[in-house]
């Protein structure tokens, strides 16, 4: 199965492979500021993944050290994508707005739950950490 997610004006695609590995939100002031809403949704896919399109990057340093590279489009501003300096080749994590897709499988993850605005609902039985247990 090949998945396909898009910038707002289409000229960013990132095509994905298979089920994702993982889906999660983050509530992190940063992701909170980088996508505009009070959390990120996140997906990771396992290669392949191909990047249709041009990419503006924008790299940042996580709370733990970590150095995420964001890629958004430079025409409509959409962040998509993005991969953890080190572990590019094992994953990438797409936003999950972007497949623009209702029945795309609902996060088991839940991180930097000291930030969740208090009226956020998450679904039942999904694992939460205070913060990014990585």
């Amino acid at each position: 199965m090949t998945r396909t997610a898009s910038c707002s004006c289409g000229q960013l695609r990132i095509e994905v492979e298979g089920e994702p590995r993982g889906v999660g939100v983050c509530h992190c002031l940063a992701c909170q500021r980088r996508t505009g809403s009070v959390f990120a949704a996140l997906a990771s896919f396992a290669p392949p993944w191909l990047v249709h399109g041009k990419a503006t990057e924008y790299v940042r340093q996580g709370d733990g050290g970590a150095r995420f590279t964001f890629r958004f489009c430079p025409v409509c501003g959409t962040t998509l994508f993005h991969t953890e300096e080190g572990r590019e080749a094992r994953s990438v994590a797409v936003a999950v707005g972007a497949f623009a897709d209702p029945g795309f499988p609902p996060p088991t993850v839940s991180v930097y739950e000291c930030r969740r605005h208090s009226w956020v609902q998450l679904p039942e039985g999904i694992r939460t950490y205070d913060k990014d247990p990585d």
